[in-house]
């Protein structure tokens, strides 16, 4: 048995990593899912790229100028500024985590 890998941890570990990782995921893609529905029109949402509207900063740096934990509450009670035409906008608790989540995500470091 020396040298040989014990087929049972093999499984545990090749069952047991998705799981983990799906748990982690769901917020992430649910709050890109939210950004590219109410956001994209204006802001670059993803890692790369321009935001299409000249005045909507790309949200992979809005921690040069925010802390990201600190939008929790304007995203919760309503965001009505930035560029001069954007709508307000106001989210459901879950989908706020969602979106935070989402934004650390992408953050330029």
């Amino acid at each position: 048995m020396r040298g040989r890998f014990p087929h049972w941890l093999l499984i545990a570990v090749l069952t047991t990593a998705p799981v983990a990782a799906q748990e982690r995921d769901p917020p992430v893609r649910r709050g890109e899912m939210l950004l590219t529905t109410n956001c994209a029109r204006c802001h670059a949402i993803g890692s790369t790229g321009p935001s299409p509207h000249s005045e909507a900063p790309p949200f992979r740096t809005l921690s040069r100028k925010y802390p990201i934990e600190g939008l929790e509450e304007a995203l919760a009670e309503g965001l009505s500024v930035g560029h001069p035409d954007m709508p307000e906008f106001a989210f459901e608790p879950e989908d706020v985590g969602a979106i935070v989540a989402y934004l650390k995500s992408i953050q330029e470091r």
